[in-house]
Parts: structure tokens; C-alpha cells; sequence
């Protein structure tokens, strides 16, 4: 898979910022990725956290949980949630992460995900490392469904 789905850490505004997505009509899509504006509802704009320090624990907004179709504020381990995706998105988004991991990039992509009380849907996943010194210790974002 192409790496053009990742990017620098010091592009991070370009592709997100956390608190300013929320209330939008729209998002504007990434320039490089897509040609077409996709529509996004607020309620379905959701933060997500993977601590890579405490064994890959998540930390998710309601939103995420919605998005999966799992209750709210039950424990969920990365494995969970991962084997909600497509088999190919799965794949693909894993080998984003250990490249953004490994070399302290962000990377934004479109999966398939496969919600527990729902059929197929797309999200959209952004993502970016939190770096102490040059150790990345959690991977942070917003995850949105594609309309």
C-alpha cells in the first residue's frame, strides 16, 4: 500500500484540529485523498485515544461507541475493536499505524467497518502520534461516518 495516506506531524492543522470539527455542516475532505465534499452530522464526529504505553488501552467518546454499535463506556480492548473492520481496511490501517508509530507521522484513510448492531458502513479515520521526546506513546483522533 502507497504511504500517501500518511503525513507529517507538522501538517497536523492541515488535516485536523480536535476541538474545531465540532458543530460543522461540512468537512471539508483531505485535498491530496478525495475530490468531494462529505457531509458530516456533529453527533457522529467522535475521539478516540489508544494508549500505547498501557497495552493499547482505548479511550472513546460516546460517539465511538455509537459508530461501532457498542454500548457506551464499556471495555473494550483494541483487538474488539479491530476485528469490527473490513479485512482489507483492517489491513490497511494496521500498516498505517505501525508506519505512524514508527516514524511519528499522521495518516487519515477510509475503512469499512462492520458495527455490531448495524450493517457495513465507511468511517473515516484520522490520526495523529502524541510524542513525548521522540517516543510516541498514544495515537489520538476523530472517527466520523461517511455518508
Amino acid at each position: 500500500m502507497p504511504v500517501h495516506h500518511s503525513w507529517p506531524l507538522y501538517e497536523r492543522d492541515r488535516f485536523f484540529e480536535l476541538g474545531q470539527l465540532h458543530g460543522v455542516d461540512t468537512l471539508d475532505p483531505v485535498p491530496d485523498l478525495v475530490d468531494i465534499v462529505v457531509p458530516v452530522r456533529p453527533a457522529r464526529l467522535g475521539r478516540w485515544e489508544c494508549d500505547l504505553i498501557d497495552n493499547d488501552r482505548l479511550n472513546w467518546s460516546d460517539e465511538v461507541y455509537d459508530i461501532f454499535g457498542i454500548t457506551r463506556r464499556a471495555a473494550v480492548t483494541r483487538e474488539e475493536a479491530v476485528a469490527l473492520y473490513g479485512e482489507g481496511s483492517r489491513a490497511a490501517m494496521e500498516k498505517l499505524r505501525a508506519y505512524a508509530i514508527r516514524y511519528r507521522r499522521g495518516f487519515t484513510i477510509d475503512v469499512e467497518i462492520r458495527p455490531a448492531q448495524a450493517g457495513p458502513r465507511w468511517m473515516r479515520l484520522i490520526a495523529a502520534p502524541v510524542c513525548i521526546d521522540d517516543r510516541v506513546v498514544k495515537l489520538q483522533g476523530l472517527k466520523f461516518v461517511l455518508r
